[in-house]
């Protein structure tokens, strides 16, 4: 059913606008997934955030104590060790990422043999869990690299790079950018294939060079899928957690600890409350992100 209204314009006729109905099935679907979010979500968001501001182990009695766990946040080195590092690995695997992505879905989009297989080869990572890749890899980085350093004579090698607090970051860029690469690819290589055969085929015949073509051409017209990939993938990173556990668990020290690890880590020692207090500022942090990113980007995030 619909309802209409009319709006009359100075001497014209007047307009009559139709406002379509929403359907009674939509509401069926509607509110059964509110009230599960707000169940499974919300709730337990605001309860968290109201003993953010108490004393509670995370059972028995607690006590009102306002702002100390925030102030106590400000001042722990172990929390801005963990903020720094994650944020510090955040953008250094979002740059390895997006730019092995979209060197692959240039690769994979061009006139060459097997194409579509070698597609299905590279996105094998995305399916396969994060922390079975980290053991994989913790293997790999602590027994067969330093093996093959010894045998081939390299100093810098014959030692695993997870034992050194300066260079661990290095291996949890390099797995987790290994498992996060296809899902940007796919969404390049879409981008890239929504491009006009046309558009290349004129500046072919006006001269243009693959290079040229690349940068002022292929370039601003997917920036709109850099944009998606750029901004799924800091968000996403800000969240490591399972690839760090099974590289480096944190260490050496809490080198590599990031923030979802010093969180869970409290939970889990009896420190709910203060680490609830982290979680809060950790969500205002994300949302904060979230608006500077939106604003940066509006208008040119349409793909």
């Amino acid at each position: 059913m619909t309802a209409t209204s009319t709006v009359t314009t100075g001497s014209q006729a007047p307009i009559r606008h139709k406002r379509r109905r929403v359907e009674p099935i939509y509401y069926f679907f509607l509110f059964p997934t509110l009230i599960l979010f707000t169940l499974a979500i919300t709730v337990p968001g605001v309860i968290g955030i109201f003993f953010s501001f108490t004393d509670s182990i995370g059972i028995g009695d607690w006590n009102f104590i306002g702002l100390t766990n925030y102030i106590a946040l400000f001042n722990d080195p172990a929390i801005l060790q963990s903020y720094l590092f994650t944020f510090g690995f955040a953008i250094a695997t979002v740059i390895v990422v997006n730019v092995t992505a979209f060197l692959l879905a240039v690769g994979l989009t061009s006139k060459i043999r097997f194409k579509t297989g070698l597609r299905t080869v590279f996105v094998i990572p995305m399916v396969i869990s994060g922390i079975i890749i980290a053991y994989v890899f913790n293997f790999l980085f602590s027994n067969s690299l330093p093996a093959a350093g010894s045998a081939l004579g390299i100093p810098w090698l014959e030692s695993s790079i997870l034992a050194n607090p300066d260079l661990a970051w290095v291996a949890i860029v390099i797995v987790t950018a290994w498992q996060a690469i296809p899902g940007a690819l796919l969404i390049y290589i879409a981008g890239l294939l929504s491009v006009p055969a046309d558009v290349y085929e004129a500046a072919d015949l006006d001269g243009a060079s693959k290079r040229q073509q690349l940068f002022r051409i292929t370039l601003p017209l997917v920036a709109g899928y850099v944009v998606i990939n750029m901004i799924l993938g800091f968000k996403g990173f800000l969240n490591a957690y399972d690839i760090i556990v099974g590289l480096t668990n944190g260490g050496p020290g809490t080198a590599t600890r990031s923030i979802a690890m010093t969180i869970i880590a409290g939970f889990n020692g009896g420190d709910y409350a203060y680490q609830m207090a982290n979680a809060t500022i950790f969500f205002i942090v994300a949302v904060l992100i979230s608006i500077l990113q939106l604003s940066l980007t509006r208008g040119r995030n349409q793909v």
